[in-house]
């Protein structure tokens, strides 16, 4: 297969950039090989134990530079 050949092409319909996306998308995750572990979700418990931003609105700027 050379640079210029196309991993894959359609044959039939017109697929939108949206669609041809999605399509794209299935086969990196479905090209993955088998052995390898998808990443682990962070629990909520870990994830309450890292600082938050600050929260938006007005004012907040001047906040995210204060220590927490």
């Amino acid at each position: 297969m050379s640079a210029e050949e196309p991993l894959f092409r359609v044959v039939r319909g017109v697929p939108t950039a949206e669609e041809l996306a999605a399509l794209v998308g299935a086969i990196v995750v479905r090209s993955r090989p088998a052995g390898e572990p998808a990443p682990a979700p962070v629990s909520t418990w870990a994830r309450s134990g890292r600082p938050a931003g600050p929260a938006p609105g007005r004012g907040s700027w001047r906040t995210s530079g204060l220590p927490r």
